[in-house]
């Protein structure tokens, strides 16, 4: 399978399907066990641990179904996180205009026990496009939030995708989402069984 510049994909299937793992390998998160992974030119199946970090950092957001926000830091510290770890002196200022960008300036010195799911999952879609990756990987984003709060979550995160130019690889189980995406793919016990769209 490839994903092109700009484009929007879906990964669908069963549980246990092999999606989450997919998202891992191509995230460089976990090293694949067999066939050739190669994400921005970089061979994954051969790449070592700090070229992996590195490619994930410059490259690369992530957006979890369970956020994974850091409960001791406020939402612009967390939104800042990435900049802050690639050295970005700019990180705390070019996190709050992506806060902003996604409807949480007036949130930013609040820690996610003090936020909602959907709130909580902004801050995630924020930190995950604050160093302007040129992939967002995106698993199960609306997984634990209510039809309405996801269908807005979903629609900041396509819109940022659509502004910054970036691809992104959306995992879900959710067919209506699957539907607003560019194309689906289906995955079936580790492989890709069906591709649906443009």
């Amino acid at each position: 399978m490839e994903i092109g510049a700009g484009e929007i994909v879906a990964a669908t299937g069963p549980s246990g399907s092999g999606k989450s793992s997919l998202i891992a390998v191509i995230g460089g998160l976990e090293r694949p066990t067999g066939g050739e992974v190669k994400v921005l030119d970089i061979d994954l199946t051969t790449a070592g641990e700090a070229a992996r970090t590195d490619l994930r950092r410059r490259n690369i957001g992530i957006v979890f179904q369970s956020f994974h926000l850091v409960p001791a830091m406020s939402a612009l510290q967390n939104a800042s996180l990435p900049l802050m770890l690639a050295g970005n002196f700019e990180a705390e200022s070019e996190a709050a205009k992506m806060l902003a960008r996604v409807g949480l300036s007036h949130r930013l010195n609040h820690r996610p026990s003090a936020l909602s799911g959907g709130e909580q999952q902004r801050v995630a879609i924020a930190r995950a496009f604050a160093a302007e990756p040129r992939l967002v990987l995106a698993d199960e984003p609306t997984g634990n939030l209510d039809q309405a709060t996801g269908d807005e979550v979903v629609g900041v995160m396509f819109d940022l995708v659509r502004e910054t130019g970036a691809s992104m690889l959306l995992v879900t189980h959710d067919e209506s989402l699957a539907a607003r995406c560019d194309r689906t793919i289906a995955i079936d016990n580790g492989k890709v069984r069906d591709t649906v769209g443009s």
